[in-house]
């Protein structure tokens, strides 16, 4: 048998963690019809059948759960290969992802990003935008934002500062509704939700809000979203002071209510970290997220 194609291993491999063609094929940024041919290109230099097809779905056969172990070890020795040989770069020049929430890629980190561009004009950066911890050991990013500490061994973190959230609302929705300020003047607001299985209503009478459902005529799981929403007068909702200062046009409200705080974390792979266009990038980020540049003024300004 010949030596096993990498990109054939791997799709694999993200086919068996994924479950589909199709989510394994978005993760590795191949097409859906390229991944089936590399899974059926390995099925067939092995001899054997890995996968049962049941609908979109592919489910491992008894054969391919046994080589997944064995698939998974020479994947991890790759990707431990990949984070050395990218550690030692010394070159300026490349790509460089980074993993953050939606509101802090929407709203913080392009002015970061801007001065990125300024400081490594031949350094290429990959937001990647979500509100899951990217794996960084398997490379979903190579830096992330987060607001945990992260609890892996292999993982290096820069505490950067303590950061604060509030609820806020347009200034029409005040015009219109009234300026609430104490918990008690709640109930005859609108407010816009985070999800509807009850988790963020229950957040919110933690802090003293005494809200029902009857008080969510909207929701967006999708924080950026549902910024927009408060911002063009549809109610009130909580967001990171950082981005409120940042958009005209919206006030806090429930002045009397303590800030929410929460700590920002910046996120890299301890053998990435001697990567120099990663270092850049990760100094740069650090500087402007903890607030050392100062205050930024609004878009436009």
């Amino acid at each position: 048998m010949d030596r096993l194609d990498w990109n054939q291993l791997r799709a694999f491999l993200e086919t068996a963690e994924t479950g589909s063609l199709s989510a394994a094929a978005r993760k590795l940024g191949l097409t859906q019809p390229t991944l089936s041919r590399q899974v059926a290109a390995i099925e067939q230099r092995l001899g054997v059948t890995l996968f049962a097809r049941v609908g979109k779905a592919m489910q491992l056969t008894a054969t391919g759960l046994d080589l997944l172990e064995h698939a998974r070890a020479m994947g991890g020795a790759a990707e431990e290969l990949a984070l050395v040989a990218t550690g030692r770069s010394e070159a300026v020049e490349g790509m460089v992802s980074i993993s953050a929430s939606d509101a802090v890629a929407a709203y913080l980190l392009p002015r970061a990003v801007q001065r990125i561009r300024q400081v490594a004009p031949r350094v290429v950066v990959e937001i990647v935008t979500s509100n899951a911890l990217s794996d960084l050991r398997r490379r979903e990013a190579d830096i992330a934002i987060r607001h945990v500490s992260p609890d892996q061994p292999d993982l290096i973190a820069r505490l950067l500062r303590e950061a604060t959230a509030s609820f806020y609302a347009s200034e029409a929705y005040v015009a219109a509704h009234g300026h609430p300020r104490t918990a008690d003047e709640a109930a005859a607001h609108d407010f816009i939700g985070a999800d509807r299985s009850g988790r963020f209503l229950e957040y919110m009478r933690a802090h003293g809000l005494p809200l029902t459902t009857a008080n969510f005529p909207l929701y967006s799981e999708n924080s950026v979203t549902a910024w927009e929403l408060v911002r063009q007068g549809l109610g009130i909702g909580a967001m990171m002071d950082d981005v409120a200062r940042l958009t005209p046009g919206v006030v806090r409200v429930f002045e009397a209510l303590d800030c929410v705080r929460f700590p920002i974390w910046l996120v890299t792979h301890r053998e990435l970290r001697t990567a120099r266009r990663i270092r850049v990038v990760f100094d740069m980020l650090a500087l402007h997220l903890s607030g050392r540049e100062g205050p930024q003024p609004p878009p436009g300004a």
